[in-house]
C-alpha cells in the first residue's frame, strides 16, 4: 500500500511528465437556461471521423462541469495563441468568465469564441469512468476551421504559441 505522502510525490511527477505533451486549450461553453456557463480543458482529442466525435475529459471536482454535460448542445473553441488571459478566466472559480470576449449563439444553444481558431458545435454521445474525471464523447454537428488562427498550446504549464513560416509567432502571456 502506497502512504499518503507517497501518493502526492507520485501525483506530482505524473502532473510534471504529463506536462512534457503539449496540448491545445478549448473553450466548452452553452447558454444554459439563458445564463452563460463555460470552462476551459485541455484534455481535448478527435477520436472518429465517422461517426465525427470528439472526446474531452473533466475533472470530477469540478463544480462548472455537471451543468456543461448536462447541455443538449456544446460550443467547443480551440483558443488562439493571444487567449492565455481567457484560459485562466474559464479556469477560475471566481469572476465573469466571459467578459472581454466576443461569442456566437448557436440556435442549439453552443457558444463559440470569436477569434478562435476552431469551432464545434458538439451533442452529447457518450459518458466513461475516467478516474478522477470524467470522460465524454461528443458527436460534431458543425464545423468551423478558422486555419490562418494560431493556437494557443500549453506546455510545461506554460502558455505558448506555434511560429508559421510565413508569421512570426508571437509570445503567448504565460503570467
Amino acid at each position: 500500500m502506497v502512504s499518503p505522502p507517497a501518493r502526492q510525490d507520485h501525483a506530482r511527477s505524473l502532473r510534471e511528465a504529463f506536462s512534457l505533451y503539449p496540448t491545445g486549450v478549448v473553450a466548452l461553453a452553452a447558454s444554459i437556461g439563458g445564463e452563460r456557463v463555460g470552462m476551459a480543458v485541455n484534455s481535448f482529442t478527435s477520436v472518429s471521423l465517422d461517426p465525427a466525435l470528439v472526446a474531452v475529459s473533466a475533472a470530477r471536482t469540478s463544480r462548472t462541469w455537471p451543468r456543461l454535460s448536462a447541455a443538449p448542445e456544446l460550443g467547443m473553441s480551440v483558443l488562439a495563441d493571444h487567449h492565455g488571459d481567457l484560459s485562466r478566466r474559464l479556469a477560475s472559480r471566481e469572476g465573469d468568465r466571459f467578459a472581454g470576449h466576443r461569442w456566437t449563439d448557436t440556435p442549439g444553444g453552443a457558444l463559440l469564441l470569436e477569434g478562435a481558431a476552431l469551432w464545434l458545435s458538439c451533442r452529447p454521445h457518450s459518458r466513461f469512468d475516467g478516474g478522477d474525471h470524467e470522460i465524454a464523447l461528443y458527436e460534431i454537428v458543425d464545423v468551423e476551421v478558422f486555419s490562418q488562427v494560431r493556437p494557443l498550446v500549453f506546455h510545461q504549464s506554460q502558455y505558448r504559441a506555434i511560429e508559421h513560416p510565413e508569421q512570426p509567432a508571437r509570445t503567448a502571456a504565460a503570467s
